[in-house]
């Protein structure tokens, strides 16, 4: 089973000399019980529930993603909300977005239902060693702040941070068809996994009448419901969605043919 071994994946980001990610990833890719909780997120995911991919490739595309939001805001003068309510620098918004990347899913190792909220006091646990590089001030407010980003990026959240909203909406746009590949090559054949089969590439590009430009190629008009239901659902109300524009493209003469018939039984 591939996943598995993809618990011995190292994560990378483009740490650009924030000193503070590069300390935290060290700890982090060397911790024993981060790699086997991925794991164990992943049993749960795929071989119990057939759903997609919710281990370290899922988590380092995301801390990619979020990482490469939040310096476009930066780049565009968007405060961020740990610079504005405690003084402390930028490096430490891209801290917080990286970790709570990393951590979103932990609870998924107990339970899919309210993993979220098992999700806090697991990475609560992980990021007390992980930020020990910190005085105690400082990790106390970047604990604080992954937490709410973890819980807000739920059903229903609302984030009241930048960095939370950034995360909310990175975790969604991991959509492109490899998102769902196990799923949809084991012929579960739902909405999720369809439309997400009908998704080719996410680009995040800086925008010109807003800073973000999220362009979506899609194979067929399936992938609509990735962003009409799945990313529209997290970016509004995300706190950054003044800063964002998406545009989704059906590409192509013809449309992929997905699906020979679907089946209700």
């Amino acid at each position: 089973m591939p996943y598995k071994s993809d618990s011995q994946i190292n994560i990378h980001v483009p740490a650009r000399k924030n000193e503070l990610i590069e300390q935290a990833l060290a700890s982090i890719n060397q911790d024993v019980e981060v790699r086997t909780l991925w794991q164990v997120i992943n049993v749960n995911a795929i071989d119990r529930l057939g759903m997609s991919d919710h281990g370290p490739v899922h988590f380092q595309i995301v801390a990619n993603i979020a990482l490469r939001l939040t310096r476009i805001l930066l780049k565009n003068k968007v405060v961020m909300s740990i610079v504005k309510n405690y003084g402390l620098s930028d490096k430490h918004a891209e801290l917080v977005v990286v970790l709570a990347s990393l951590f979103h899913d932990l609870g998924m190792s107990i339970s899919r239902e309210q993993h979220e909220e098992f999700s806090l006091f697991l990475a609560n646990t992980i990021l007390q060693r992980t930020l020990a590089f910190l005085p105690l001030e400082e990790r106390t407010i970047v604990i604080s702040e992954v937490l709410h980003a973890i819980i807000s990026h739920r059903r229903g959240g609302r984030p009241h941070t930048i960095e939370a909203g950034i995360v909310r909406v990175a975790d969604a746009l991991d959509m492109s068809e490899g998102r769902t590949r196990i799923p949809y090559e084991a012929g579960n054949v739902d909405i999720y996994s369809v439309s997400a089969a009908a998704i080719d590439s996410v680009e995040i590009a800086e925008g010109e009448d807003k800073p973000i430009q999220i362009n979506i190629q899609m194979n067929n008009s399936a992938g609509l419901f990735q962003v009409d239901e799945l990313l529209k659902r997290k970016l509004v109300g995300s706190g950054i969605e003044d800063y964002v524009k998406v545009r989704a493209i059906v590409y192509g003469e013809k449309e992929k043919r997905l699906i020979e018939e679907f089946v209700i039984s």
